[in-house]
């Protein structure tokens, strides 16, 4: 039985359903209104003083770092925040109002903030099986969006994205912030110039430490939190504090595993440098092989294959390297490198001529030749500021922002099709780019897209 909602009154039940499909309403209504909407948003941003003004949807850890550094730019004023879980960010509007001298206001369902005609941007920090439906109905509602990795929970959704963000001309900026990073541009104009030559493999660590997981029981749905809200688009389960902060990671219904979380970033970063879309097949291997009897649903080590046209690339995850570590910060803010061996999160490229290592998040890169010699390098700093700036510009300018939708689309399908691999046992998957489908493939074609829960699927027709 639900213990959730066990203790809870049929009154209460229906109220709250009909609250939400009384918003899916609302919001699908805005739709008419967006293309006038945004219009007048680009006429307001053209005006020299104004201030975008953003809300932000999910108040926890990582949405919280997000919001603050955009309040510290000159030309933001963060006006919303929005959490179902009341516990959540509470100190949130204080810290704002000591950085921007004003105290945004704090609203508990999302319908609030895409009707309300004092937002022109949203920051959508929740987890990640509610990023595709938000950022649909944000677009429908005539908001830029700014929108966490993985920016998709599936294939077909992330499609979806895109079409909201073309329909309605919203700016949809996916928060695979190394886009913006100047020493990754750097890194990217190094391979086209030929000096590697061509390039037919690319290797993508994603090497991390970890620990078994233990999930915790389910217990009483506290008043301050809306988990029917909560778990949105998937399948209704009891209440269970560990899944609503943070152990949401460890389950296929919400999440992508660690290589939708963090992996995402290098993905995004190698398909850029070999200059690829989507690749032709994928396979992957893996399982819970440190800790087979712990209670996570995704791998603990992955390995994926993916065969692109002319080149190879390959993914690696691990949860359990703890000699293994990501950039630290003295590195990323100084003009150092990283041990290249010991780095967690690197990227290598195997041209004809030389070969690359890049490390994300300001690890910065460097080309070797044949005798070990160092023939060029770039020292890395975090892409954060940049890529908020880059939003903001597109804001106002209606450019297309470096994080655009469609590259985050491309680079989140390389986790969702590995990821189909991997649940159907292995299986070697041929990706058609047109349709974006798996062909001859009627199984796997049932994970291109999940089964959603009314009222919060994303429609066909965006």
């Amino acid at each position: 039985m639900n213990v959730a909602f066990e203790e809870e009154s049929e009154m209460g039940q229906i109220d709250r359903r009909r609250f939400v499909a009384n918003t899916a309403k609302k919001v699908a209504a805005l739709s008419a209104g967006a293309a006038a909407m945004a219009a007048t948003r680009r006429t307001r941003s053209a005006q020299p003083g104004d201030r975008v003004r953003l809300a932000l949807i999910g108040c926890g850890g990582r949405g919280s770092t997000v919001i603050r550094r955009f309040a510290k730019r000159p030309d933001v004023e963060v006006v919303s925040l929005c959490d179902l879980d009341k516990r959540e960010g509470t100190s949130l509007p204080k810290q704002l109002n000591s950085i921007q001298g004003s105290t945004p206001k704090r609203v508990f369902h999302y319908e609030e903030v895409f009707t309300d005609e004092g937002v022109d941007a949203v920051v959508i920090a929740t987890p990640d099986h509610w990023h595709g439906p938000l950022t649909v109905f944000a677009c429908q509602a005539g908001k830029d969006v700014y929108v966490e990795k993985p920016p998709s929970h599936n294939v077909w959704e992330g499609r979806k994205m895109v079409e909201a963000a073309r329909k309605y001309k919203c700016i949809v900026q996916a928060g695979t912030q190394n886009r913006s990073a100047p020493y990754v541009h750097k890194a990217v104009e190094y391979v086209r110039s030929g000096k590697l030559g061509d390039i037919p493999l690319c290797k993508v660590f994603n090497m991390k430490s970890g620990g078994a997981y233990k999930a915790r029981p389910n217990s009483r749905q506290p008043k301050e939190v809306d988990w029917y809200i909560w778990l949105g688009p998937a399948k209704v389960r009891p209440y269970n504090e560990g899944i609503l902060h943070g152990q949401w990671h460890m389950y296929w219904d919400y999440s992508g595993g660690d290589m939708a979380d963090d992996g995402v970033h290098q993905l995004d970063i190698a398909r850029w440098l070999i200059g690829k879309d989507f690749p032709q097949s994928v396979h992957c291997s893996g399982g819970n092989l440190a800790f087979p009897n712990d209670d996570r649903e995704v791998p603990d080590t992955q390995i994926v294959t993916y065969d692109f046209d002319g080149c190879i690339m390959t993914f690696e995850l691990s949860q359990y390297a703890r000699y293994m570590s990501k950039t630290p910060n003295d590195i990323r803010d100084g003009d150092k490198f990283p041990l290249w061996m010991q780095n967690a999160t690197r990227i290598e490229l195997y041209g004809t001529r030389q070969m690359m290592i890049l490390g994300r998040h300001g690890g910065g890169w460097q080309a070797f030749t044949g005798d070990g010699k160092v023939v060029a390098q770039e020292y890395g700093r975090p892409g954060d500021d940049p890529h908020q700036e880059d939003f903001i510009h597109s804001v106002r300018s209606r450019r297309l922002p470096n994080g655009d939708i469609e590259e985050g689309h491309r680079s989140a399908c390389l986790v969702h099709l590995a990821n189909m691999s991997y649940r159907l046992g292995g299986r070697d998957l041929v990706f058609d780019a047109k349709t974006e489908t798996i062909v001859g493939d009627e199984e796997a074609n049932k994970l291109i897209k999940r089964e959603y829960r009314e009222p919060f699927a994303i429609p066909e027709n965006v």
